[in-house]
């Protein structure tokens, strides 16, 4: 799978794209010039993955439970092959886990997962239920529920996540969350963020005027919290 790096120093931003989006989304919105500063001061560097969801959620063709083992297959990729990658390039001790739309969800989703590996989440406008029917969006798994649906559904498993060790780690995640106030999925948010405070997990939820679901929001809120 295709990727691309920018910047050469800083913190490592692991950059997910939209639903539509590919490895170079993140350049074609304007997002890279928006936080050029930042790249070319040494403060960040990005690492845009490509994505899978049309093989994946949006992969009408296979089952619902295809579907979800699709995903998986996508976050061992990340784990076991990105993810060295940008420790391999880059030695600096905070990861950042960043996407827009669809790919807040699986910014916030691994981070959630797996809490140790991330130091911050950035995830603008997302979605973090996926079986949520919601004006046109619908349930990406068309009724069909289990197990591992549930594991990669932060707002159904952090209610109920006890284990101690993964609490510690999210603790210490700086945990940013945006949504406009007439974006379809501000309840979602609203609700993710009372699971989080009812946790005793730090984060910060940002409500934007207007829908603030697309590129040009977007380009104003990652020099703010990236």
């Amino acid at each position: 799978m295709e990727l691309l790096i920018f910047g050469h120093a800083g913190a490592k931003v692991l950059v997910f794209p939209t639903r539509d989006g590919r490895f170079y989304e993140y350049e074609d919105l304007g997002m890279v010039n928006a936080i050029r500063h930042k790249l070319e001061a040494g403060h960040l560097q990005l690492f845009c993955v490509d994505s899978i969801v049309r093989e994946s959620f949006y992969n009408h063709a296979c089952l619902p439970h295809e579907r979800i083992q699709r995903q998986i297959e996508f976050e061992r990729y990340i784990l076991d092959e990105v993810m060295p990658l940008m420790v391999w390039k880059n030695g600096h001790e905070c990861t950042i886990s960043h996407g827009c739309s669809l790919g807040a969800y699986h910014a916030a989703t691994i981070a959630f997962r797996h809490p140790h590996l991330f130091r911050k989440v950035a995830a603008f406008s997302g979605r973090y239920d996926l079986t949520l029917n919601v004006e046109t969006f619908h349930n990406l798994f068309d009724g069909y529920y289990d197990e591992t649906i549930y594991y990669h559904t932060p707002s159904h498993f952090l209610p109920h996540l006890q284990r101690g060790d993964l609490l510690s780690h999210l603790r210490r995640i700086d945990l940013v969350l945006t949504v406009g106030n007439e974006d379809p999925f501000l309840p979602n948010n609203r609700e993710l963020s009372e699971v989080l405070m009812a946790k005793n997990l730090p984060h910060s939820l940002h409500v934007w005027d207007g829908r603030a679901h697309q590129g040009s929001a977007w380009r104003r809120m990652a020099p703010l919290y990236l």
